[in-house]
């Protein structure tokens, strides 16, 4: 089969619902972690039913629109973890996998492509058609917020995909964060010196697996293909309407445009960040609309930031599972056993991240603290544990914090470090402190008693012993006792013990267990 002919085959059989968002709803709706509204409700009321909220949530009928509107979807691991199906402690292991095995993505035509089955241009091309609400009180407008942008270096060497936002500025304008740095800006800066408009197509409404992918750390050439890899499916294509640019054709939504080259040059913002705060307004270039492509039945997708809920964001779950990502790349070049990693989702998803490691050298866990602290995580205060704490429990991270800690001894304090000017305890600075947290025991702590955990007893199978005659084959405790006399009760074994004191006498080993005198301590 010749190329040409392959790639029919394969746009043939993709599966255009298979990565849907709305069936991504479904899923959700059956495992009890969608609320459903379907009530109307003012746009102005969408924020604040989605603020704090630990559900995803689909409104039927929100604003004057018949467009379904749906919120929060990514705001939970446990809801990125059913994306991508399995359990959230897996998740992680998961995405790095599917990540190392990218899959090219299929074209399809126009004519199959659910995007298409409407098609907006011109003046209809509106974006006051759709259900976009004000998402916080200060926000400088109304922001589409879970828009993944397509776009494509000017050479066409490599396809780059971001989550970005747009904050509306009429019927066809919006503007576009730009600031830091990234791929698009500087893709945007190619087309700005060459004085070329940059197409672009926002894709509003996408299976969670191509949001992972979309704020990934990426260098590979074409992100479509992780798109494709985190799908474990090819991702298919279909040309746009109105600009040279190829988007999922499974999408629910497509907005198609461009930049033009006059570059940075109006007002966006202020917004609420998702580090929490609001961020400035600043100066950012401008998105000109050409054309709304959508399914009939489109769902718009909105994604909650910032905050006093930031766990319950879509975007600290993203940036928690990217900053993972980026530390345990890290770590498997500084330490022989990194264990796992968990960045909090309730600090924004990028600032406290905990690891765990099974110590086999000295000095290993500062190595493991400055890997992470120095590279591209954007970690401000590291906590590394012994393999026996679950880094996904705060009780266990408590305890191992108040119990293997002692701070004159295990900080690791550096600065002038790279940091996000977003952090409002930088003062403005460039650069800031980081802190690594050693809260692990000295090298060869296990197997000591006075570091053992305590467990609740478990007894194997009798040996139909007396208590006199166990003692006679050595120092026991009192588990042992009733493990080799199968008692079950316990009373009587203590009182046996204590019929052997007022005989023969009876003694204590320094670990605490029952012996004969002058018996040894093996």
């Amino acid at each position: 089969m010749n190329t040409a002919a392959a790639k029919a085959a394969a746009s043939e059989t993709a599966d255009l619902e298979a990565f849907r968002l709305r069936r991504f709803l479904d899923l959700l709706e059956r495992d009890g972690e969608l609320e459903i509204d379907s009530n109307p409700i003012d746009l102005i009321d969408v924020g604040a039913r989605l603020d704090g909220n630990c559900k995803a949530v689909l409104f039927r009928r929100p604003g004057s629109q018949a467009t379904e509107l749906v919120g929060n979807v990514m705001g939970s691991r446990r809801r990125l973890a059913m994306a991508f199906s399995v359990e959230e402690s897996n998740l992680l292991q998961e995405v790095l996998q599917r990540s190392n095995n990218l899959i090219a993505p299929v074209e399809v035509p126009s004519t199959v492509a659910p995007v298409h089955q409407v098609v907006l241009t011109g003046a209809d091309a509106d974006f006051t058609r759709l259900p976009i609400h004000l998402q916080h009180s200060e926000d400088g407008g109304p922001y589409i917020s879970a828009g993944i942008d397509v776009t494509r270096s000017l050479d066409g060497s490599k396809r780059n995909i971001g989550y970005r936002r747009l904050m509306l500025r009429g019927r066809q304008e919006a503007g576009i964060d730009l600031i830091a740095p990234s791929d698009l800006r500087a893709i945007y800066t190619e087309y700005v010196n060459r004085k070329e408009r940059m197409p672009v197509a926002f894709v509003v409404g996408s299976h969670p697996a191509d949001g992972v992918a979309a704020t990934a750390m990426s260098l590979v050439a074409d992100e479509i293909a992780l798109m494709g890899g985190l799908r474990g499916a090819p991702v298919p294509l279909v040309r746009c309407a109105t600009i040279d640019a190829m988007v999922p054709a499974d999408a629910e939504i497509v907005l198609e445009g461009y930049l033009n080259d006059s570059g940075w040059v109006e007002p966006e913002g202020p917004f609420g960040e998702y580090v929490g705060y609001y961020g400035r307004v600043k100066t950012n270039p401008v998105f000109h609309l050409t054309a709304i492509a959508m399914r009939r039945d489109a769902v718009l997708q909105t994604a909650t930031i910032g905050g006093r809920s930031l766990a319950f964001t879509d975007t600290a779950q993203l940036c928690a599972l990217r900053t993972e990502a980026a530390a345990w790349a890290a770590l498997l070049t500084a330490i022989r056993e990194p264990v796992s990693v968990y960045a909090t989702a309730s600090c924004g998803g990028m600032y406290n991240l905990r690891l765990s490691l099974r110590q086999r050298y000295p000095g290993e866990v500062r190595n493991a603290i400055s890997a992470v602290l120095g590279s591209n995580a954007d970690v401000k205060h590291v906590f590394a544990v012994d393999d026996d704490i679950d880094v996904f429990s705060d009780a266990q991270m408590d305890w191992a914090f108040a119990t293997r800690f002692q701070a004159d001894r295990d900080l690791v304090v550096a600065t002038g470090f790279r940091c996000i000017p977003l952090d409002p305890s930088l003062e403005g600075s460039r650069t800031g402190a980081k802190i690594g947290f050693d809260l692990t025991f000295p090298i060869g702590w296990q197997g000591k008693t006075e570091y053992s955990i305590p467990e609740a007893p478990k007894l194997g199978p009798s040996r139909n012993l007396t208590v006199r005659q166990t003692l006679e084959q050595g120092p026991q405790s009192f588990r042992d006792l009733m493990e080799a006399t199968g008692s079950r009760d316990g009373r009587d074994v203590l009182i046996a013990l204590d019929a052997v004191r007022r005989e023969i006498g009876l003694e204590r080993a320094p670990d605490g267990r029952h012996r004969l005198p002058g018996s040894s301590t093996a």
